[in-house]
């Protein structure tokens, strides 16, 4: 598993929904090898940004039909809408990583372990100073209240440790998985439904 992940990320192989990520993250790395990168984070997140903007405009994937009267909620992270009663728009500004690529990281390790909830990046959003990545992703309607303790058990079936609260690693794997909380993990006739995940990537991850 851990070598096929690996191929997914350096986009080598196919998951869900994961062309156009696949497509901006090398993208990316391609700016990022062209030009010589200060890591200092507010910088780098800067100079991501600006490559995104290019990527977006010579791609056509500006999202211009957000519609205000469709706002659902937010949060730190993401604002979330309503499209047509089977899924959901989410805009997020990856504030919760350190570049663009561990968001798109992210995205990909959702499509490959929660296929069902997989996230369809459409393309790109801005407001004001702000860019948005525009998901798309299957309305999930909670019919009961998640049980932590079966997320629990899902989770280390599938050789991810509790390590605290709601958050597991995968020591196999080398991945992070955080704030599965009952707000995150809904339930839906009995079966749980991963709508908001914070992957990480540590660097075992690439060991083979």
């Amino acid at each position: 598993m851990k070598y096929e992940l690996q191929l997914i990320i350096s986009g080598k192989s196919e998951v869900k929904h994961g062309a156009i990520i696949q497509a901006a993250t090398s993208y990316l790395r391609r700016s990022q090898s062209s030009s010589e990168v200060v890591k200092e984070f507010k910088h780098f997140k800067k100079q991501e940004t600006e490559a995104l903007i290019r990527f977006a405009n010579k791609n056509n994937l500006w999202v211009l039909d957000i519609n205000p009267e469709n706002y659902v909620s937010e949060g730190a992270e993401q604002k979330v809408y309503l499209k047509d009663g089977k899924t959901v728009l989410k805009l997020n500004d990856s504030i919760y990583y350190s570049s663009w690529i561990d968001y798109f990281n992210n995205l990909l390790l959702n499509n490959f372990f929660f296929p069902d909830t997989a996230y369809n990046l459409l393309g790109f959003y801005q407001n004001e100073d702000i860019l948005y990545a525009v998901v798309e992703q299957l309305f999930v309607k909670a019919t009961e209240k998640t049980d932590l303790e079966t997320v629990k058990s899902f989770m280390s079936s599938n050789g991810f440790q509790n390590t605290k609260n709601n958050d597991y690693f995968n020591p196999d794997l080398g991945i992070i998985l955080e704030d599965l909380h009952d707000e995150n993990v809904l339930t839906e006739n009995g079966i749980l439904k991963f709508i908001d995940t914070v992957f990480y990537i540590q660097n075992s991850f690439y060991q083979i």
